[in-house]
């Protein structure tokens, strides 16, 4: 007897707030010509540790989180995943800034000015 088993999908390791999701469409459209799609990253910088780091990506990687949104597909870094479930990104524009902000549960501590945390 050959049984096949289907996986229940999973939430996704982060959400995207729609204006996250307008501003990923944003870049989409303005892209390199080999670009993919948008990736989150979570490099070791900063005085708390880690940083939160979004680029362009032109190769999908097997361990990297795929999500698609209306503008373009996102992808989070596989080594990334474990620092960010539960994490919602958010897009964020007054007269002095704009950039991507993140609201991160696993999040323990962030230095002062808001460009590194440590979990």
């Amino acid at each position: 007897m050959n049984v096949e088993t289907t996986r229940p999908q999973r939430p996704a390791a982060i959400s995207l707030t729609e204006a996250a999701e307008a501003r990923i469409a944003e870049l989409m459209s303005n892209a390199p010509d080999d670009a993919i799609g948008v990736k989150l990253s979570t490099p070791r910088r900063g005085c708390s540790g880690l940083a939160y780091s979004v680029d362009y990506v032109s190769e999908e990687s097997a361990f990297d989180e795929k999500i698609e949104t209306p503008g373009g597909v996102f992808y989070v870094d596989g080594a990334s995943v474990l620092y960010l479930v539960g994490s919602v990104m958010d897009w964020k524009e007054d007269d002095f800034a704009a950039g991507f902000v993140f609201d991160n549960p696993n999040a323990k501590g962030a230095c002062g000015c808001g460009e590194s945390f440590t979990v």
